[in-house]
């Protein structure tokens, strides 16, 4: 990315990695073809371009008792397996992003489904968007898992907001490439910038 990105000034980015977890990547209880790729392009790019944000958030699935958001007989539209298991390993943070120090992190979905990263809370129960506005933030990039699903709710829900937004196509990746389509749709309709990483 070129300094030019920063077409305004004042602006103050931040870099959203949502759910970028094992239990989204192959092995993992909810599987996305191309998670754990998708974890190492993340952590990459997030190494390679740090200086270019003013905070690194991530966002994580934390389900306790989500109630009709799991199920034994899952839909894969409204329902789904278990997955994100507050506590359980797979719902930790990818080991990709080991060495990432997110200066933001927020949990979702302890008592509900919550696909968007706006429905966590950090430690000391603080919103997302109460805590990117505490550091001033105008502009996020979204990336991470899965495109079709948390992406696109974290996405629509940044730029209602009223914040900038771009989704780095090439580090996201959805449930299936149809999902895939219609997310991207609709995130263009809303405004949503979808653009490549480099």
């Amino acid at each position: 990315m070129t300094q030019t990105a920063h077409h305004d000034r004042d602006a103050r980015r931040a870099l959203l990695v949502v759910d970028v977890q094992p239990t989204f990547c192959e092995g993992g209880a909810l599987a996305v073809e191309g998670g754990n790729a998708v974890a190492e392009r993340v952590a990459g790019y997030a190494a390679a371009h740090r200086s270019d944000y003013d905070a690194v958030v991530t966002t994580q699935d934390w389900h306790i008792d989500p109630g009709e958001h799991f199920s034994d007989e899952p839909d894969f539209v409204d329902t789904w397996p278990p997955h994100g298991v507050a506590g359980t390993d797979e719902a930790e943070l990818h080991p990709a992003l080991a060495d990432l120090a997110p200066d933001i992190s927020v949990k979702k979905g302890r008592y509900e489904a919550a696909y968007s990263g706006f429905e966590g809370v950090d430690v000391a129960g603080r919103p997302l968007a109460e805590l990117l506005a505490a550091r001033g933030i105008t502009e996020v990039d979204v990336v991470g898992i899965a495109e079709s699903h948390c992406v696109k709710q974290t996405a629509l829900d940044a730029a209602a907001l009223g914040l900038r937004v771009r989704v780095l196509t090439d580090l996201t990746v959805p449930v299936t490439p149809e999902q895939g389509a219609r997310a991207r749709e609709e995130m263009a309709a809303a405004g949503v910038l979808l653009e490549p990483s480099a």
